[in-house]
């Protein structure tokens, strides 16, 4: 969801990642490659949603929602989300350099940081998107795990800004798992994919670290819950 590097600043207001002039060509090489072929893979698939409702209370409330999903859920979220203004957390390394310049094409921009570096810098944009009205949105496993377990990053930004976490979950009806940490899940063409979205998780903005941990165990409690409801959608 790196030390700093110097130099001119990045697009989207972000330090310029740190890498050879080889890497960078290879990060926007697959950006580019990327970008045809999942958006012809996402015009596939059959979307089945529920609790979008809950994103229509937070807006009708006057705030952004915080999006909070699994790492293993990137690309079915970035194709059902796209060209929304939604702020994304994507780390500063190669892998993170090729993820923002994909999704940027579909509608994103991108606050660099994870939890290993940069991850104030990334707080410090995320609240200013939030307070400019653009949703945002973490990966809370991310980005090296261990799988499905949240991190907090998601909650001290809902404490700082007053903004809700509204997390949700994906699942396929056929689909490929990658054999990476995460289990990337990748919708086989013409499959049915289920979005289900979760009631807002609320913070004050006095909470101390007791009841950020809470939340974030509610948090992570809530996805696993929702990963349950996705698969009953589709096995209904």
């Amino acid at each position: 969801m790196t030390g700093k590097a110097p130099g001119a600043p990045a697009r989207d207001g972000q330090p310029a990642w740190r890498a050879s002039r080889l890497k960078r060509v290879e990060a926007a090489a697959i950006g580019a490659l990327g970008y045809p072929l999942a958006a012809a893979l996402g015009r596939t698939w059959r979307w089945e949603a529920r609790g979008t409702e809950h994103l229509d209370a937070v807006r009708a409330s006057g705030r952004q929602p915080i999006l909070a999903l699994w790492h293993g859920r990137i690309l079915p979220a970035v194709l059902y989300f796209r060209d929304r203004g939604i702020v994304a957390v994507t780390s500063e390394n190669f892998d993170g350099e090729w993820i923002a310049r994909l999704m940027r094409r579909f509608g994103y921009a991108a606050a660099r940081g994870s939890t290993s570096r940069g991850g104030s810098r990334a707080l410090i944009q995320l609240r200013r998107d939030l307070a400019a009205g653009r949703p945002a949105a973490f990966t809370v496993d991310g980005p090296r795990g261990p799988a499905r377990r949240a991190q907090a990053g998601a909650v001290w930004l809902a404490k700082a800004t007053g903004n809700p976490v509204v997390p949700f979950h994906i699942e396929a009806a056929r689909g490929w798992e990658l054999p990476s940490w995460d289990r990337g899940l990748i919708p086989r063409p013409w499959s049915r994919v289920a979005i289900v979205l979760g009631a807002p998780l609320e913070v004050h903005g006095d909470a101390d670290p007791d009841a950020i941990e809470a939340a974030r165990a509610e948090l992570e409690r809530r996805l696993a819950a929702l990963e349950g409801e996705a698969l009953a959608l589709l096995a209904g």
